[in-house]
């Protein structure tokens, strides 16, 4: 990585764990911050988790460990309540890299897909419908919603994105370094008991 990609990834590592912004918006912004021209080489997103790494063990130690622990309890209630649909953690809970700020992005993987909908609204709970880009670039449904995390004493976002059963296969394939992007309840709950 160039010294540019260096700074960027730094830049947008603070944006990551400061503001919670995404990945890809803290890159625009860290270019346009730091004043380069708009066709700078931007690091790639393990380049800026690796950066957020670093700037959590600089700057968060004595907290995040904390708040990502309240944030995979959240996800175990929900994984528990949607077990029926197979789900999957990803994003920053599922890597360690979550904070306060992080949102918990949760895969379901349903036989019909309206059926996840069909249980939250048997159940009262309120909803946002939208459609973002699934982990294979397709478009996929996410129903989002605003949960109590009793462990941080505030209210985070939990995305339920539906995919069709047979994406499950491809979800579980590990990426370039090996790591799996995914975890069910199972292989959360293994984390879980290893970080302690």
């Amino acid at each position: 990585m160039n010294t540019v990609q260096e700074e960027i990834a730094a830049t947008a590592a603070s944006m990551v764990v400061e503001e919670g912004l995404e990945y890809g918006a803290a890159k625009r912004r860290a270019v346009k911050q730091l004043g380069l021209n708009g066709r700078a080489p931007l690091p790639n997103n393990d380049q800026v988790e690796d950066a957020v790494r670093e700037y959590i063990d600089l700057f968060c130690a004595d907290t995040q460990p904390a708040q990502l622990l309240a944030l995979r309890q959240l996800a175990v209630v929900w994984m528990n309540r949607l077990t029926e649909f197979r789900p999957h953690l990803g994003g920053a809970v599922w890597r360690g890299t979550a904070t306060d700020l992080s949102d918990i992005y949760l895969q379901l993987f349903c036989d019909d897909p309206k059926s996840a909908e069909i249980k939250l609204i048997d159940h009262q709970v309120r909803y946002e419908v939208s459609t973002v880009q699934g982990f294979q670039g397709e478009a996929v449904d996410a129903l989002s919603l605003v949960c109590v995390c009793p462990g941080l004493t505030q209210k985070v976002l939990v995305h339920l994105m539906i995919y069709d059963h047979d994406d499950l296969r491809g979800a579980l394939k590990p990426d370039a370094q090996g790591r799996t992007q995914r975890g069910n309840l199972a292989a959360l709950e293994r984390l879980m008991k290893e970080e302690l």
